[in-house]
């Protein structure tokens, strides 16, 4: 048995692991490198293996540097089956298909440059053509706990993850010239503390275990503090007649937020009809999705949705799909809650609404999710005094909030108490993690109980 690791290999992004067992090449994600220090020609390089040779392909969950790269996959000669939950089944296309509409616009907007300049034209990581052919790889939906058979002498187990809606870990129990062998990999572990899905289940004892590492060197802040910090921000916010712009993940943050501004409404600190745009065609489409699944969410939120109640519904929400009504949002000089992607500010409508806000006094800016290195959202956390948007340099004069205790990844207690249920495994593999922070944090802490650990480079091989 052989395990490889092609991609979150000392980063946080990139998430693609290869298990070689029982004849069969398995991979663990196909993620996109996200962030300025990673490249296109990154993401256009070779995977480290033959996608055509790969048997089988399970998916954690539905982010973009855990799904993104698929579409490549199956375009270089992937033919085998991809397995994941249904809520990440639904929520990987949305994803799939909106990267891929992206590449193609960026890919059309340099080709225009570089015509003008006598240049080659710029081809696309993937199109949407090349979507839809991912998506025919699909088969078989799984529910937690379910078993399944991959081959003779290859079962696997997705486990609740608590990450976001359809997030699993995943159990591989895999027997290989007598030998046995579990392997466990964690994909993103939730935060338990979680208001919207139950909490991540506990992983069995393993041999082998492959865990993430992001905030593998910090304790989150109590989630009720980060809420009335979140509201706050909010009501003092409008309170100077200023617009809050929330940068958000289509996928569990915008909805999480949602639910919590609900909650400031009901709490009367701020009025029911305040304006709350969310300008995201992929983060209502996403909404759609979680309404679709109910499944997904703790007890009592699903009973209430059973009943016809919607925990991401406000008084003054309005949704904006086209860029038209996007564009009209400029007309809101104050009063008002933007909520937009990106997240980390890498592109999308965000950046529209930065450029419009952040340069006033009276506004706020409030990050309420991880920013990676070499993101705009990273280097506005870390104080930059201006900003370049859209070819304008800005000035950072709004208000800015660093919220880290909505983080749907566990912290490093978390984590431990997570990776305490698997007993001592021969070794763990440290990923997903930036390797002087977060991962490093993490590997103090395991070797300080005893156990081996490693920090495995890109392409890395282990035999197990």
């Amino acid at each position: 048995m052989k395990l490889s690791f092609h991609g979150a290999a000392q980063n946080v992004t990139g998430s693609c692991h290869l298990l070689q067992c029982a004849g069969l090449r398995i991979l663990i994600d196909c993620g996109m490198f996200q962030g300025r220090q990673h490249t296109d020609e990154e993401n256009a390089g070779a995977f480290g293996f033959e996608p055509s040779e790969i048997d089988v392909l399970l998916l954690t969950h539905a982010h973009l540097d855990h799904c993104g790269r698929i579409p490549l996959l199956v375009k270089r000669g992937f033919k085998g089956e991809i397995i994941c939950t249904a809520p990440t089944r639904d929520l990987a296309e949305l994803i799939m298909m909106d990267s891929a509409k992206i590449q193609e616009e960026d890919a059309a907007r340099a080709t225009r440059q570089r015509r003008r300049q006598g240049k080659s034209p710029i081809t696309p990581l993937y199109t949407i053509p090349d979507v839809l052919a991912a998506l025919k790889r699909f088969g078989r939906v799984v529910a937690y706990e379910e078993p399944l058979k991959i081959s003779e002498g290859v079962d696997a187990r997705f486990i609740n993850a608590g990450h976001i809606l359809g997030a699993a870990s995943v159990v591989i129990d895999a027997v290989e010239e007598g030998k046995s062998r579990r392997i466990v990999f964690s994909g993103d572990i939730g935060n338990r503390w979680h208001q919207l899905l139950p909490d991540p289940t506990p992983p069995p004892t393993a041999d082998y275990v492959v865990v993430e590492s992001t905030y593998g060197d910090r304790q989150h802040r109590p989630l009720d503090g980060s809420i009335e910090e979140l509201l706050e921000a909010v009501r003092e916010t409008l309170s100077r007649g200023g617009n809050v712009i929330i940068p958000t993940f289509a996928l569990e943050r915008t909805q999480e937020v949602l639910f919590y501004l609900a909650k400031g409404i009901n709490g009367d600190v701020f009025a029911a009809n305040t304006p709350v745009f969310l300008d995201s065609p992929m983060a209502i489409s996403a909404t759609e999705i979680f309404r679709a699944h109910p499944e997904g969410f703790r007890d009592h939120l699903r009973r209430g949705m059973s009943r016809g109640a919607d925990p991401f519904v406000l008084p003054g929400l309005r949704l904006t799909r086209d860029v038209v009504d996007s564009i009209l949002i400029n007309r809101v000089r104050g009063g008002a809650i933007i909520m937009a992607g990106s997240g980390m500010c890498t592109g999308g409508r965000v950046r529209h609404h930065m450029k419009q806000n952040i340069w006033r006094k009276e506004c706020s800016i409030v990050f309420v999710g991880f920013a990676a290195l070499g993101t705009l959202a990273r280097d506005i956390i870390d104080g930059a005094k201006s900003v370049r948007l859209q070819g304008k340099d800005m000035p950072v004069n709004a208000k800015i909030y660093t919220i880290n205790g909505f983080s749907a990844h566990a912290d490093q207690q978390e984590l431990l108490d997570w990776l305490g249920t698997t007993g001592k495994p021969r070794m763990t593999f440290l990923v997903h993690g930036e390797r002087d922070g977060g991962m490093e944090g993490l590997r103090q802490e395991l070797e300080r109980k005893g156990l081996p650990v490693r920090c495995p480079e890109l392409h890395e091989v282990v035999d197990l």
